[in-house]
């Protein structure tokens, strides 16, 4: 197994996109990391508010008369498990994308070291978070936050209730792992995306938030979970983090094996990339992406890969 101290790593800071242009990104990610670029870890926000499909959802089990009225979007995600809904302006999101040979091939172990910074990241709020170690049965399949707690990847606040979920996939030779955090909880908008009659309160009951255990704003939890996770990979904020002495960029103050952004122009020639940010190529097989797959009805409404 490659150790993550070896690589070479891009912290890219909270981007607002659309969900199929965020799905789109984390593909093109792993296909970067797993072709030898640098491994990537982000933050961003679902914007419009998004209603996030598992793998293998039944479409049927979502409203979408009620998803088109309220303005929210609906992509289909390539990780497993329920549908998620991410508010706009209460949900905090990341990824993590690395080489495959770069975290371990037993799943509990990947989302042990995975989940790592994001439980930093809470302890860092102020917000006594663990794994969940309590079975709870389900109170409704489809829906993530509602399905039964899963100790591998499933994060509880110190009352017991979910704060964030966590899913892995592998493919193009990367592993990707992207999560959400729940800064401010919306039961009743989180229910009503569903087909069913689901109670409110049972979410409620299910689900807590970082603002009912620390104060703070959205701005803080971003700021605090992007510095966290830039801080795990070894990155200053706002730098890319090379591997090699060999491939840094001579410049005074900079922290060794870090490239610090200057300016939107400054480039490592030798990463292939704007620190913090994404190529041109990136970009554009993002949007071909988007059009040949994730924006598409065969995967959001019907679970095929048309591609």
């Amino acid at each position: 197994m490659t150790d993550l101290a070896g690589l070479d790593w891009r912290v890219i800071g909270e981007e607002a996109r659309p969900g199929a242009e965020t799905m789109a990104l984390d593909e093109v990610a792993a296909a970067t990391a797993g072709e030898g670029g640098p491994a990537t870890v982000r933050v961003y926000q679902w914007s419009p508010s998004t209603l996030s499909l598992g793998y293998s959802q039944d479409p049927e089990t979502v409203d979408w008369d009620y998803c088109e009225r309220e303005g929210i979007d609906v992509v289909r995600r390539p990780t497993g498990g329920g549908a998620i809904y991410h508010d706009e302006f209460g949900d905090v999101s990341y990824s993590i994308v690395v080489p495959a040979d770069a975290v371990p091939g037993d799943l509990m172990d990947s989302y042990e070291l995975l989940c790592q910074p994001v439980l930093e990241a809470f302890a860092a709020m102020g917000v006594d978070a663990d794994f969940a170690s309590e079975e709870r049965p389900a109170v409704y399949e489809p829906a993530c936050y509602l399905r039964p707690l899963h100790p591998a990847h499933d994060v509880v606040g110190p009352d017991g209730r979910k704060i964030s979920g966590n899913a892995q996939y592998r493919q193009r030779d990367a592993v990707v792992q992207h999560g959400s955090l729940t800064v401010r909880r919306n039961a009743d908008r989180h229910t009503a995306v569903f087909d069913a009659d689901l109670d409110p309160d049972a979410f409620r009951d299910r689900v807590t938030s970082i603002e009912a255990h620390a104060d703070g704003s959205r701005e803080a939890v971003v700021e605090t979970l992007t510095d966290t996770l830039a801080d795990w990979a070894g990155v200053q904020p706002n730098c890319v983090r090379l591997a090699s002495v060999d491939d840094q960029r001579e410049s005074t103050g900079v922290q060794p094996n870090c490239v610090r952004l200057g300016s939107a122009d400054e480039r490592s020639e030798s990463a292939g990339a704007d620190p913090g940010s994404w190529t041109d190529d990136e970009l554009d097989r993002a949007a071909d992406l988007v059009d040949a797959k994730y924006g598409t009805d065969a995967w959001t409404r019907e679970g095929e890969d048309p591609t």
